[in-house]
C-alpha cells in the first residue's frame, strides 16, 4: 500500500477506483468533475447525495466510485471532497481523525492519505484523480475551506442560490489561518489543551489528558473527547468483576481499554483529578469508585480490608495496584493527605486511597450510638483504621461516585456503610 503525504502523487492503480473517506465525525462526501480550467462544466458535475451519479463517477455514502475510462474527454480532474454535516463539531479542529483510502477493483486499499493540521475549516478537498499525459494519477491535496461545501462549490464554479455572479468566478479561497473569527475569555491560555507529551497528564483540575501511543485502561464512560485514531474496547466486569461476584451480588469496575495514537480526554462527574506515580516499592490501595485511568504496566487485584468479617456488613473490598506506572484518581472536592504517624481513622466512603503497606482494620463505633454522631447514615457505625508508615487520602465527601457496594451497581448490600464498593462502578 502506498501512503501519501500532502502534495504527493502516484499513478492510479487501475481504471476502477473506490475512494473511501473515513472520519471520527459525520461527513458529507462529494466529487467534482473539473475541466482543464479547474472548474465544473455545469452544476451537474457536483456528484453528492442529491445528485448521486455522473459520467464515470458514482456516489455511495462515504465511498465514491470512479471509472476513469468512462470519464468524458473534457474532464481532466475528479476532486474528492468532504464537509462536516452540521450534527457534530463546527470545524475540523475538534472533528478527530480524517483518512482517505483508494481501493482497487478487488476492494484492497492501495493508496492511503491521512489529513492532519486542519483547524477552522469545515470542508476539505481530500484528493484529486487527474489526467496527465494520457494517464491517470492520484494526488493528496488536503486543502481546507472555512465555509463548508458551499465554499468548495463556489471555488470550483458552481452557482449557489443568492450568490452574486462575481462570486462564481472568484479564485479559490485560501484557508483562514491564525486569528479566530470571534473573541472570548475561553480562548485564553488557561483553557487551551495541555501540551504535555505521551502518557496520563492533568488537563485543568477536573480532566485528565492521555497522550496516546499504545494502550491505557480507563473507567468506562469517562471519555469526554478524543483526537486521532483511537479504538475503544469495553471490558465490562472482566477480571475485577469476576472476582467480586464470587463474594457479593454486584457488578465489577466498568473498565475500557483504549488503544491507538492521539489524545484522549477523561473526566468523571466533574470530580477533581489527581495523578499518582508508583515506583514499584509500595502499592496503592484505592476505592474503585475513584479510579479514572491507569497505565497497563500496573497490576491490580481486589483485596478485602483486614479485620472485615466475610459475609457481614463489614465486608469491605477495594482495588490494590502494584508495579511501576501512573494512575489518575478522582476526589469529590479537595482532599486532605494524612501522614499515618499515629492511629488514624476515616469514614470508609471518604477514604479514597492509601499506602498498601499500611495495616488496616474495621472499627465498630456502636458505643453510645456513636454512629449517629459521626456520619449521615447508620452504616457509619464502622470506620477504617490505619497504622504503620504511609499516607491516606481523604475526600470531603461521604458519597463517592457509585456509592456503597450495591448502591447503584445492583448489589445486595445497599445501605452497608463504608463499603469501598465504589469498585462496583455506576
Amino acid at each position: 500500500m502506498k501512503t501519501l503525504a500532502r502534495g504527493e502523487n502516484c499513478p492510479a492503480p487501475s481504471e476502477t477506483l473506490g475512494v473511501t473517506v473515513a472520519g471520527a465525525s459525520a461527513l458529507d462526501v462529494s466529487a467534482l468533475l473539473l475541466a482543464a480550467d479547474g472548474k465544473v462544466r455545469s452544476d451537474d458535475d457536483l456528484v453528492f447525495f442529491n445528485n448521486p451519479s455522473g459520467p464515470g463517477v458514482r456516489y455511495d455514502g462515504s465511498i465514491v466510485h470512479v471509472q476513469t475510462s468512462a470519464l468524458p474527454p473534457d474532464v481532466e480532474t475528479v476532486a474528492i471532497t468532504a464537509s462536516l454535516d452540521g450534527t457534530g463539531p463546527a470545524t475540523f479542529a475538534g472533528a478527530g481523525f480524517l483518512a482517505i483510502g483508494v481501493a482497487d477493483p478487488s476492494g484492497q486499499e492501495v493508496v492511503h492519505f491521512d489529513i492532519t493540521g486542519l483547524s477552522t475549516e469545515s470542508a476539505v478537498v481530500c484528493l484529486e484523480i487527474y489526467r496527465r499525459s494520457g494517464a491517470w494519477k492520484i494526488r493528496a491535496v488536503g486543502q481546507g475551506f472555512d465555509n463548508g461545501l458551499a465554499g468548495i462549490a463556489i471555488a470550483f464554479g458552481i452557482s449557489i442560490d443568492d450568490e452574486p455572479p462575481a462570486q462564481q468566478a472568484a479564485p479559490a479561497p485560501v484557508p483562514t489561518q491564525g486569528a479566530l473569527p470571534m473573541q472570548s475569555e475561553l480562548f485564553a491560555p488557561n483553557y487551551a489543551e495541555s501540551t504535555a507529551g505521551v502518557g496520563i497528564q492533568k488537563q485543568g483540575s477536573k480532566m485528565a489528558k492521555v497522550g496516546m501511543n499504545g494502550e491505557v485502561m480507563a473507567r468506562a464512560g469517562s471519555m469526554i473527547a478524543y483526537q486521532g485514531d483511537l479504538k475503544f474496547e469495553a471490558l465490562g466486569a472482566g477480571g475485577i468483576g469476576n472476582i467480586v461476584r464470587q463474594k457479593l451480588s454486584g457488578e465489577g469496575v466498568p473498565l475500557m481499554k483504549v488503544s491507538g495514537r492521539g489524545d484522549l480526554f477523561l473526566a468523571n462527574a466533574a470530580q477533581d483529578v489527581h495523578i499518582i506515580d508508583l515506583d514499584g516499592s509500595d502499592g496503592l490501595t484505592i476505592n474503585g469508585a475513584n479510579v479514572l485511568a491507569f497505565d497497563t504496566t500496573l497490576s491490580y487485584k481486589i483485596g478485602r480490608v483486614q479485620g472485615a468479617a466475610m459475609g457481614s456488613n463489614a465486608g469491605l473490598f477495594n482495588c490494590v495496584f502494584t508495579g511501576r506506572g501512573r494512575i489518575a484518581i478522582t476526589t469529590d472536592g479537595v482532599p486532605v493527605v494524612l501522614n499515618v504517624d499515629q492511629p488514624t481513622f476515616a469514614d470508609p466512603q471518604a477514604a479514597v486511597c492509601w499506602s498498601s503497606s499500611l495495616q488496616t482494620g474495621v472499627k465498630r463505633n456502636d458505643q453510645m450510638n456513636f454512629g449517629t454522631l459521626i456520619g449521615r447514615s447508620t452504616g457509619e457505625r464502622f470506620t477504617l483504621s490505619f497504622s504503620g508508615q504511609g499516607f491516606v487520602v481523604v475526600q470531603p465527601s461521604e458519597e463517592p461516585p457509585g456509592g456503597m457496594i450495591g448502591g447503584t451497581g445492583g448489589g445486595q448490600q445497599s445501605g452497608v456503610g463504608g463499603a469501598l464498593g465504589g469498585l462496583l462502578g455506576r
